[in-house]
């Protein structure tokens, strides 16, 4: 909790110092007399080299409070402390820009009064204003952003909770998932659709059912001929960072976390492993309300200042989605990025995805980093998940990058210029895949994604059973995504065009529907072959050509998803794992498997997150073991924002 006694109030109309004698800028010549000469110089050299405050310098080494820097620049400036321990006036829905801007205008009955919560560039500014206007000391008060942000949340931690929750669906409910039909509407379609495969199976004789077949098969040839494209089309390069430190933007960096206690260590590890300036990072860790387990071992570990606990409110489903949506307001940075739990993302990953957006211009909405399962090893399970993923982030994504079509994000490792991800309406906390659903709903506002060639090693499932869960949620999530984007085929047409919106139909249908129909496709394969074998009657042309088209589809599917892999595993130059795609037949009756488990749950619980468990492969309990616990050497936990 916040102590509400750090700070003195000082009386207004105190001559105003700029600093300027002593050469240090003002935030800095405020301190002079409680923090050494030769550390305020040092302060002052790096504030220069990495474009910070000075005091933002201070604060984040430990050498004084945000509290004694806001009195020091009260009193310097001659100015008062504001008195937030009671409500001030300001309308639920202004709360998100008084958060961004750190200031508040509060009616009073005189002239309005001003609540600012200045660091560095800012104080500097502030200084000048006073300068010029003298009067205006007497209506401006400072406070801490910790303070003014607590405040705020007290009085519109309802209003924040609805935003996080039901926001989207309130400003454009045909972009959200909780507006399509579920649970009892679609007991009717599921089941007709169900009775409907049955029948075809037993009734349509065999010769139809391959004609059927065929037609199906040209679909999934286009699907497998855009994949196969993506072979021949090469990785785009890392990106040399050429923008100096002093010019990096800060950059927010959301964490959600629910039951992960035990990865702390490794996360802190990797997050403080950036190449990064600490004082331009700006990490929330998004816990919810009822893990107290997680939320002790944030505190235990005292995190650096740069990290935030931010409790995700109650209200609404338990997605992860919605627990981003709920750090977002009190995001400082113009750039936006999101992190699992077990992420370790390689230490230049912000500033090559600073570089992509900078090379792909305005139009560049949102940067997809590799994601890449270091624990393949463990299981076969592991191994297979590990191949697909080198086969999507190696070889189909950088693809769909460079022909401008429509890409379905990762979880994780999603960086976003914010101002795309405001307008796009943020997360959908009811779509249980909200990275696909987003990846999409940005390119139907005019939004590029771009591929990276930089890398977030990841934890693949281990279990078949941790595996199962995770690829029906994922599943779902698709055909949440194909009922709320596919509901108006001519809005989508007409925003994203032919091409893009083929590409987007057979990239989001395409496997779907595979998984669906694969078990009946190999019944009814092995269903004419058994014919053929005991003696088939004669057939025509049409029909031969059906079936010939029939297994020729069958055979490429494999063909097609082995081809990709194995160029994206020769990439990697890890050829040598390319022999768990002998296994490959097995894996995709699993796939099918979770395809219709996620049709059932659609209907019967659509918005339960079934979550990932992290931190249980062999490899990474090892490293968790060897990350030593720093945290005594390390300044004091930055604050906590707690939603009710």
């Amino acid at each position: 909790m916040v102590r509400e006694t750090g700070l003195r109030r000082k009386p207004a109309g105190r001559a105003i110092g700029d600093g300027a004698a002593v050469g240090l800028p003002v935030e800095l010549a405020a301190l002079r007399g409680r923090v050494a000469d030769a550390t305020l110089l040092w302060a002052y050299r790096r504030a220069q080299d990495i474009g910070v405050g000075g005091d933002e310098v201070l604060i984040h080494a430990g050498f004084v409070t945000q509290d004694a820097a806001t009195a020091a620049v009260a009193d310097h400036l001659g100015l008062a402390i504001a008195d937030l321990s009671k409500p001030v006036l300001v309308a639920d829905q202004l709360v998100p820009g008084v958060l961004r801007t750190q200031s508040l205008v509060i009616a009073t009955a005189g002239r309005p009064r001003f609540v600012l919560a200045p660091r560095g560039r800012g104080v500097r500014r502030l200084a000048r204003l006073l300068a010029r206007e003298p009067a205006l000391a007497h209506r401006v008060e400072l406070t801490t952003p910790e303070r003014l942000r607590g405040r705020l949340v007290r009085q519109a931690s309802g209003y924040l909770a609805r935003m996080a929750a039901f926001g989207l669906r309130d400003r454009t409910p045909r972009h959200s998932a909780a507006t399509i039909a579920r649970g009892r509407a679609l007991v009717g379609p599921l089941t007709v659709f169900a009775a409907s495969l049955g029948a075809v199976i037993a009734l349509v004789p065999a010769p139809a059912l391959l004609a059927i077949g065929a037609l199906v098969s040209l679909v999934f040839l286009s699907a497998m001929a855009l994949r196969l494209s993506a072979c021949f089309i090469p990785e785009g390069p890392v990106g040399e960072a050429v923008i100096p430190d002093r010019h990096l933007p800060v950059y927010t960096l959301i964490v959600p976390l629910y039951r992960e206690a035990a990865v702390l260590p490794h996360l802190e590890a990797a997050l403080c492993g950036l190449d990064y300036p600490m004082e331009k990072l700006d990490i929330k860790l998004v816990v919810e309300p009822d893990d107290a387990a997680t939320r002790a071992a944030i505190r235990r570990r005292a995190l650096p200042l740069c990290f935030e606990t931010v409790v995700a409110p109650a209200l609404g489903p338990r997605t992860k989605p919605k627990a981003l949506n709920a750090a977002l307001p009190f995001a400082r940075g113009s750039f936006v990025a999101v992190f699992d739990a077990e992420d370790v993302p390689a230490p230049n990953q912000l500033r090559a995805a600073l570089e992509a957006f900078r090379r792909g211009g305005p139009k560049v909405g949102c940067v997809q980093a590799r994601l890449v399962a270091e624990n393949a090893s463990d299981s076969w399970i592991s191994r297979h998940f590990a191949a697909e993923y080198s086969a999507q982030f190696h070889v189909v994504l950088p693809a769909l990058a460079a022909l401008r079509l429509p890409i379905l994000l990762g979880g994780t490792s999603n960086h976003f210029r914010r101002s795309a991800l405001e307008g796009a309406g943020a997360w959908d906390p009811f779509n249980v895949t909200e990275d696909a659903d987003l990846g999409l709903r940005l390119a139907r506002l005019g939004w590029d994604t771009e591929v990276i060639a930089c890398d977030t090693l990841e934890e693949a499932p281990v279990s078949l059973r941790a595996w199962l869960r995770q690829r029906t949620r994922w599943m779902k999530g698709w055909a949440q995504t194909l009922l709320v984007h596919g509901r108006n085929p001519r809005r989508i047409l007409r925003e994203l065009g032919i091409r893009r919106t083929l590409g987007a139909a057979l990239l989001t249908v395409g496997p779907f529907a595979a998984m669906l129909v694969h078990p009946l496709t190999v019944v009814v394969l092995a269903r004419d072959l058994w014919v053929r074998t005991w003696g088939a009657p004669a057939e025509s042309t049409v029909l031969a050509l059906a079936a010939a088209l029939s297994y020729t589809t069958f055979v490429a599917g494999y063909g097609a998803t082995a081809a990709v892999t194995l160029v994206a595993l020769y990439r990697r130059r890890r050829l040598a794992e390319g022999w768990i795609l002998l296994t490959l037949p097995a894996y995709w009756l699993l796939q099918s498997l979770a395809a219709w488990r996620a049709l059932i749950d659609l209907v019967v619980d659509p918005f339960r997150w079934d979550k990932t468990e992290h931190g249980i492969s062999p490899r990474r309990v090892q490293q968790g073991a060897a990350v030593t616990d720093s945290a005594a050497a390390r300044p004091p936990l930055g604050p906590a924002v707690a939603w009710r």
